[in-house]
């Protein structure tokens, strides 16, 4: 069995379970690690690994470079990159003028399926190896999702949109076409090789309480699956939301009243959430998709990530590209810093990388096979090189340590310092830029 190795500067989170990411961050000034049949053999100092053996002339020498985990991006929607920076709308009418457009595109097939594979290039050329997305109501538009993210060997889950109200007639199924095109996803492509299926209602508003009944059934006929979907985005849709189920206490219940949520759920932006939410939310054990890029581009409002860290809520960070304006995850931890900013809670660069690293794989219970470098993870790793940036190979000049560093990153940097995207140890992505090396 070949062997890959690197020798380089290293990081990223020891899995120990409870470490804070601070306490949690491990670096090697000058490591080596090494991966075979697609999962991580070696992570240690180089002078270790020579002192027992190892022969590193037969290791990569990258110590400009620094060696990171592969990115996870925990709520995505494949179909929207087309309206990516569109001007002027809050969420509802964002909707309506961007977003149904863009998925109603979906319905020829040679488009879903090339749009699928255009969308998999770009988050690998990113440095985002797993993600949880949305495709789009037309059951083919996760099909090819899942044949594209199958061939490039992706940890990737996904689903097929339901929503039978309150959109364009051409995007509507109904709670019985929910059922049968669903259950027929999760036969082929649930836990296919690195493949995971998400029961995924677009938000309560689209779906009728017959189609999210469909959708708990689902869940409780294979309690592996996830829940992904929309949560407390934006004040509008929070009170559209209370007039539709005017039997719900709150927005949180028009899940629970049909048993979508638990602690395989993903809520993307929860921004808008009650203490009572919050609570239940803690007690369940569901995450939620932190979308600062998307939050600030539409208006909807903080995210108040410490009001979530006191509750013990697990948190990932996600790009919600289209609202969003990059699938960069290095540029939505730019983000994520002003949100919280302005909510007076200074984050850090570890936390940061944490979110979409090893706390995203917890929050996305994926933590056992990705998120961080340790022997015996499915080896998803990227080289990132600030010398690819000009002006930010000077800024990192004058960094006094690797915290420093990292914080240069995600508030300087974007996708060309991603030189290189490993995926299951196969190199899946090189820079153009690196060429001049």
């Amino acid at each position: 069995m070949e062997q890959t190795l690197l020798r380089s500067r290293i990081v990223h989170f020891r899995d120990d379970g409870h470490g804070s990411p601070d306490a949690a961050l491990e670096y090697f000034e000058d490591g080596v690690i090494g991966f075979a049949d697609g999962h991580i053999a070696l992570l240690e100092d180089a002078r270790a690994a020579r002192a027992r053996g190892l022969d590193l002339a037969a290791a990569e020498h990258r110590p400009e470079a620094l060696v990171i985990s592969g990115f996870i991006d925990a709520h995505v929607h494949a179909p929207q990159l087309p309206v990516m920076g569109s001007y002027g709308e809050k969420l509802l009418d964002w909707l309506e003028k961007y977003t149904f457009p863009a998925e109603l595109q979906y319905a020829d097939e040679e488009i879903s399926r090339r749009q699928s594979d255009f969308f998999i290039d770009a988050l690998l050329a990113r440095g985002t190896t797993s993600a949880m997305v949305f495709t789009t109501s037309f059951a083919h538009s996760a099909e090819h999702l899942f044949e594209a993210a199958y061939r490039a060997g992706m940890r990737l889950v996904a689903g097929k949109v339901l929503m039978d109200r309150n959109a364009p007639a051409g995007l509507l199924d109904t709670a019985e076409r929910a059922r049968r095109e669903s259950a027929a996803l999760i036969g082929k492509w649930h836990n296919k090789g690195r493949l995971g299926y998400a029961v995924t209602p677009r938000f309560a508003g689209t779906s009728s309480r017959e189609q999210l009944a469909v959708a708990g059934q689902l869940l409780r006929d294979h309690p592996d699956l996830w829940l992904q979907t929309h949560l407390s985005e934006n004040p509008d849709e929070v009170k559209w939301t209370a007039s539709l189920f005017p039997e719900a206490r709150d927005y949180l219940h028009t899940y629970e009243m049909h048993g979508l949520h638990g602690g395989r759920s993903v809520y993307a932006h929860c921004i808008h959430l009650s203490d009572s939410e919050l609570e239940r939310m803690a007690d369940a054990g569901a995450a939620v998709a932190f979308c600062p890029s998307s939050n600030l581009f539409l208006g909807s409002g903080l995210l108040k990530l410490q009001k979530l860290r006191e509750r013990g809520i697990p948190v990932a960070l996600a790009t919600d590209v289209g609202a969003g304006t990059s699938l960069c995850q290095l540029q939505s931890m730019g983000e994520a810093y002003k949100v919280c900013q302005l909510g007076d809670y200074p984050l850090g660069a570890a936390e940061a990388f944490y979110m979409a690293t090893l706390g995203a794989a917890r929050a996305l219970h994926l933590d056992r096979h990705i998120g961080n470098l340790a022997p015996g993870k499915e080896a998803d790793l990227l080289l990132l090189n600030g010398t690819l940036n000009p002006l930010l190979r000077e800024r990192l000049r004058h960094c006094r340590d690797i915290r420093e560093e990292l914080f240069m990153y995600m508030t300087l940097a974007d996708e060309r310092i991603v030189e290189r995207t490993y995926v299951g140890g196969r190199l899946a992505y090189l820079s153009p830029l690196a060429e001049s090396l």
